[in-house]
């Protein structure tokens, strides 16, 4: 597969003129727009998409406390702009980790305590011990959708862990994430029974129809991840119970996991390399750290090939449609029906999003692979990427995806040797 990935992307180079010389000026007008424009002071929270570049009005098409405690448009808020805000601010948490072991900026510390809140909103409700939302309301900074999944939780528990191991976190941050962890792993133990068809449930106790709070019996790139969520759990409390419940997942989960095939999307890639990594740090057993390291080489190599996918794909596009701005999700023409729940389709807006953020997410995975080959080869196609992108005119959280990509792919290059410039 390598080999084959590698002649494509030779092919694509081709049609570069010139050598352009390494330049990643463009990260920190990234970064600025991700903390200006995506990013809710009141919440702590970054969001899906902005639908407008006018200062203070970027959030505004966002559900409103009455929409949202009537789960208008649906249970899980597609659509709306505040599907995946835990993912994204467990994204941004562990780049304030992989930042502040570069650079050691002080105030970097102030930021991770923020996200730290804006993870505790989502998942320390009253009343609902364990359960992750999605988002939290911006109007009232507390109403949230019912039914969350298994790719929140992903995104949570691997922030949480890389934070809580850092110089960043506390000993009053690390309790908080002990709570967290400990709340996440006795719903598991609760909810995720064959009764419920190991469903870990909506925040009403009832099953989600949409499968993807199914946590045991699924694909094989969603099986390590019951594992995992234990597994964190014992490693910030030393507490047997959850050594005793990750154990009794893992074998089968690697087994299970092994059988992945190439026919995903990134997020999908970076989601298993998050598993595996946490798994790998905490696993003592050879022969399973053994499968592990081999399951995160393959999925480098998977996500190489969509990262070469999605370069043509912006390679494609003209230019002038990646500053489309997201939309009012309420006025769209076209609305779908999944399992009851009514969801807004965004139409060509959708495309674009998708794009820019699974060029983020799968040149993200390969820099967590820690290949040389592959990231010497990514390193190209990600210079072409950050020189494609207006990020002071980009409207998709993609743009949090390629902040955290800068950042991974300069602690590698740093470990590897090669020092870097911050920008």
């Amino acid at each position: 597969m390598r080999i084959s990935s590698l002649f494509v992307f030779c092919l694509l180079s081709i049609v570069v003129k010139g050598e352009k010389k390494p330049d990643y000026s463009a990260i920190e007008e990234a970064w600025t727009a991700s903390w200006e424009r995506f990013y809710d002071t009141g919440t702590h929270l970054f969001y899906d998409y902005i639908s407008s570049y006018e200062k203070g009005k970027e959030l505004s098409h966002l559900p409103t406390r009455q929409e949202v405690n009537r789960q208008y448009p649906n249970p899980c808020g597609y659509g709306t702009g505040m599907e995946d805000c835990v993912i994204l601010t467990g994204i941004m948490l562990e780049t304030l980790v992989d930042i502040y072991g570069q650079t050691k900026e002080v105030g970097l510390k102030e930021r991770a305590s923020q996200l730290l809140d804006g993870l505790k909103r989502c998942s320390l409700i009253p009343g609902f011990t364990g359960f992750v939302a999605r988002g939290i309301c911006r109007e009232d900074g507390k109403s949230f959708y019912y039914n969350s999944s298994r790719d929140q939780y992903t995104h949570c528990v691997h922030g949480l862990w890389k934070y809580y191991d850092s110089p960043l976190a506390d000993e009053e941050e690390k309790q908080a994430v002990r709570f967290i962890l400990i709340g996440i792993a006795e719903r598991m133990y609760k909810n995720v029974v064959p009764e419920n068809n190991y469903d870990f449930l909506r925040a009403d106790g009832k099953q989600c129809p949409l499968g993807i709070c199914r946590m045991w019996n699924v694909a094989p790139h969603e099986a390590a991840r019951l594992p995992m969520f234990y597994a964190a759990a014992w490693h910030v409390t030393q507490n047997r119970k959850y050594y005793n419940l990750y154990r009794s997942y893992i074998n089968e989960a690697v087994e299970q996991s092994e059988r992945i095939g190439n026919n995903y999307s990134a997020y999908v890639y970076l989601q298993m390399m998050y598993s595996f990594e946490l798994l790998l740090d905490l696993e003592t057993e050879s022969s399973l750290q053994l499968r592990l390291q081999k399951l995160i080489e393959r999925v480098g190599e998977l996500a190489f090939e969509r990262s070469i996918y999605y370069l043509k794909e912006i390679r494609k596009m003209d230019k002038t449609k990646l500053t489309m701005l997201g939309p009012n999700w309420r006025f769209v023409k076209e609305w779908h029906t999944q399992n009851g729940y009514r969801i807004p389709l965004w139409g060509e807006y959708r495309n674009i999003w998708h794009v820019v953020r699974e060029a983020g997410e799968s040149a993200l995975v390969v820099f967590m692979a820690n290949d040389p080959i592959l990231s010497n080869e990514e390193e190209k196609i990600l210079r072409d990427i950050m020189l494609t992108m207006d990020y002071s005119h980009l409207s998709g959280c993609g743009i949090i995806f390629h902040v955290a990509t800068y950042w991974k792919a300069r602690k590698y290059w740093n470990q590897s040797g090669r020092i870097l410039s911050p920008f």
